[in-house]
């Protein structure tokens, strides 16, 4: 998806602006394991698993990339990463962004739950948690199929 492309009506996206923003706000070193060379990983991942996955909005993809892990205040244990991640995503929308509620829904979901190890069938939030879940290898930890939602994730994985 280009940055630039025409974007569907109730949707204005500066993805670039949102980098810079997310970046300026992060809490914890620009280096860090939950930092933005992380996020970028977890975009690249997310635009090839939407692609290949019938039903995914990329554009939620790609922003959950950004949010989700940018309200970090600790790389180690902090479980309410996600909802604060969600909450930021609640009081930016119509000032940094401007989404449809039914998409800003599933973006702030998507952050909200994206700790929990769970799965999902919503095709969106299956690409969100496996694109983050297929940069474990950073901190040496291996994804197995099982863990993920779509079947472009599987593929990427070591087969239980």
């Amino acid at each position: 998806m280009d940055d630039n492309a025409e974007q569907p009506d109730g949707v204005d996206v500066d993805l670039q602006s949102l980098w810079r923003r997310a970046k300026k706000n992060f809490a914890l070193d620009s280096y860090s394991i939950h930092g933005p060379s992380h996020w970028k990983r977890v975009e690249q991942n997310g635009v090839e698993l939407a692609e290949a996955t019938p039903g995914a909005d990329l554009l939620v993809v790609r922003m959950f990339a950004v949010f989700h892990d940018c309200e970090r205040h600790d790389d180690g244990h902090d479980p309410e990463h996600g909802p604060r991640a969600a909450a930021l995503i609640k009081r930016k929308q119509g000032k940094w962004f401007q989404l449809p509620d039914e998409t800003l829904e599933l973006l702030c979901e998507a952050c909200r739950h994206h700790t929990h190890g769970g799965r999902t069938e919503e095709p969106t939030i299956g690409c969100c948690w496996d694109a983050d879940r297929l940069d474990l290898t950073r901190i040496g930890v291996i994804p197995h199929a099982r863990f993920m939602s779509t079947e472009a994730g599987r593929m990427r994985t070591v087969q239980d």
